[in-house]
C-alpha cells in the first residue's frame, strides 16, 4: 500500500472517530446554512384570511415586519405555522411565498410529514426554491418509534436533498424525541446542520450542545438562551412573533459583546405579562397583527381564533409593554 493511500485511510479513520463522537473532523466544516450560528430565527405564524385561506400578501408583510424589527431569519411551516393544517400543495405555496419575499432573511422551511415520500417532496421543493435550510420534525403518530426506524427515515431524506437539515426535538408534541444516538447515527452526513430543541429541558439542552459543538444546536425556548450563547449556538423562537424586537435586541447585544442580560430580562418580563395569552398560534396571530397595526390574521381548524375577552387581555398586555418601552 502506498503512503498516499495509507494517509488517506488514516484520515478517514480519524474522521469516523470524530463523527461517532458527534463532532466534525478537523478541517471539515458542517453545512450550517448560515455564516454565523448565533442568529435569531422567528418561528413565524402562517397568516390566513377570514375564510381560512392562506394569505400571501399578509405573509409578505409579516416577513418585512420581522426584518424591520431585527430578526435574522424565519422558520416557515413549523409548529407556530400550523404546518399539519395545510395540504402539500398549500405548504408549497406558503414556502414559495416566503422564499420570494426573503428581504435578506435566512429562511428555513419545515417539510416534515408522517411519511417519507411527502417529506422528501416538500424538502426538494424548498431546496429548489432557495431555502437556506430545513427543520424536520420526526414522523408523528406512532409514539416513541425506535432509533433504528428514525435513522432510516432521516437517512432517506439526507440521501434525497443536499441543503442543510435540522432535526426538530419537540417530544411533547411529536411524541418522537431526537436523541443523541440518532444524531450520532446521522453525523456522517455533511448537511446535518443541527437541531431545534423545544423541550425546554436545561439538562437535555446541555447534553446536546456539549455533544455536538460543531453543529448549531438551536434552542427553541428562551430559558436556555444563556446556554446557547455560552456555546455559540442560535435560537428559533415562537416568541419572535409577538416580541420580535425584544428577541432581536438580546442577540444584537450578544453579538456586539455587550451585556445582553438587561435585554433578556426585559424579554422575560414581557413574556410573564403575556403568559397564557400569546403562547398559541391564534393568540400569536392576533398579537402580531396588533404589533404590525394591520388587519386581523386568522387561523384554521381545529384551532379557533381568540375570543373577545382574549383579544382584550392581549391588547391590554401589549399596551402595557408599549408603556414600558
Amino acid at each position: 500500500m502506498d503512503a498516499t493511500r495509507r494517509e488517506a485511510l488514516g484520515l478517514a479513520g480519524v474522521a469516523a472517530v470524530a463523527l461517532a463522537a458527534g463532532v466534525a473532523p478537523a478541517g471539515a466544516a458542517p453545512m450550517l446554512g448560515s455564516p454565523v450560528k448565533t442568529l435569531f430565527w422567528a418561528a413565524t405564524v402562517t397568516p390566513c384570511d377570514r375564510a381560512g385561506r392562506f394569505d400571501p400578501g399578509a405573509m409578505k408583510d409579516i416577513l418585512a415586519w420581522f426584518k424591520h424589527c431585527g430578526a435574522d431569519g424565519v422558520v416557515v411551516l413549523g409548529t407556530s405555522g400550523e404546518f399539519p393544517h395545510f395540504s402539500v400543495a398549500e405548504r408549497k405555496l406558503v414556502a414559495e411565498t416566503a422564499l420570494k419575499n426573503k428581504v435578506g432573511l435566512n429562511v428555513i422551511v419545515g417539510p416534515g410529514t408522517p411519511n417519507l415520500p411527502e417529506t422528501i417532496d416538500l424538502a426538494r421543493h424548498a431546496q429548489d426554491h432557495g431555502a437556506d435550510g430545513l427543520l424536520v420534525i420526526p414522523p408523528f403518530y406512532f409514539n416513541d418509534p425506535p432509533v433504528e426506524g428514525l435513522t432510516r427515515y432521516y437517512s432517506g431524506l439526507f440521501d434525497a436533498v443536499r441543503i442543510p437539515i435540522n432535526l426538530y426535538h419537540i417530544p411533547g408534541t411529536s411524541e418522537a424525541p431526537i436523541s443523541l444516538e440518532l444524531l450520532k447515527n446521522l453525523a456522517h452526513y455533511p448537511n446535518l446542520a443541527g437541531i431545534k430543541d423545544s423541550s425546554g429541558s436545561p439538562e437535555g439542552y446541555k447534553a446536546f450542545v456539549e455533544a455536538f459543538p460543531a453543529l448549531n444546536m438551536r434552542t427553541g425556548t428562551n430559558n436556555n438562551l444563556e446556554q446557547a450563547f455560552d456555546h455559540g449556538m442560535g435560537a428559533i423562537l415562537a416568541d419572535g412573533n409577538v416580541f420580535t424586537k425584544l428577541c432581536a435586541d438580546v442577540f444584537a447585544a450578544y453579538r456586539a459583546k455587550r451585556d445582553y442580560q438587561p435585554a433578556l430580562a426585559k424579554l422575560r418580563m414581557a413574556q410573564r405579562d403575556v403568559r397564557g395569552l400569546g403562547g398559541s398560534p391564534p393568540a400569536m396571530k392576533y398579537g402580531l397583527s396588533l404589533q404590525m397595526g394591520g388587519p386581523p390574521i386568522y387561523t384554521r381548524p381545529p384551532l379557533v381564533d381568540v375570543s373577545g375577552d382574549q383579544k382584550a387581555a392581549i391588547k391590554l398586555a401589549l399596551d402595557k409593554l408599549k408603556d414600558m418601552a
